[in-house]
């Protein structure tokens, strides 16, 4: 069973990637949602990783905060598609996550996506687009997925415009 992993740095972080779990499941997208720190439970987290390939996750999405080194740990670990979310926060409120998340070493890639909520929306939808690569029935759904935004943005605008 292909799946998303979804791992936080810490509880803090659910009122956040809540939305990232509640995207996959509008498409009907399997995933595992844990708290496991790169720094606090350094064992837990490779332990994790391991199990988790086992059972078959495809890509891991890690969120964490600060120094933000959860999405490097996995990295390190895996070889499957790792995306990182920032999280607001601390004396940089998230500046210095969104800075250890997208300065990886080469060899040791990590998609970055955006701070707070948008971050954990896309973060969604990239692992639904590179599970998509080989699941057809999927990228249907992210098809027919960018046309309802699509429609929207005009109907949002025919509310409103004014063209002469």
């Amino acid at each position: 069973m292909n799946f998303v992993s979804i791992v936080m740095g810490s509880k803090s972080d659910y009122e956040i990637m809540k939305h990232c779990a509640d995207t996959l499941e509008a498409f009907h997208v399997k995933y595992e949602l844990i708290i496991s720190s790169a720094h606090r439970s350094p064992e837990r987290t490779k332990n994790y990783i391991k199990e988790a390939e086992t059972k078959g996750a495809q890509v891991f999405i890690a969120a964490a905060g600060m120094a933000a080194h959860l999405a490097g740990a996995l990295a390190a670990t895996t070889t499957k598609p790792i995306v990182g979310v920032p999280m607001k926060g601390g004396a940089m409120d998230g500046m210095d996550a969104m800075l250890s998340t997208v300065q990886m070493p080469a060899g040791m890639p990590v998609a970055t996506v955006a701070l707070g909520r948008a971050g954990a929306v896309n973060a969604a939808y990239l692992a639904m687009q590179i599970l998509a690569i080989t699941d057809n029935e999927l990228a249907v759904k992210l098809r027919e997925d960018r046309i309802v935004k699509e429609k929207k943005v005009e109907n949002d605008s025919r509310k409103i415009e004014v063209l002469i």
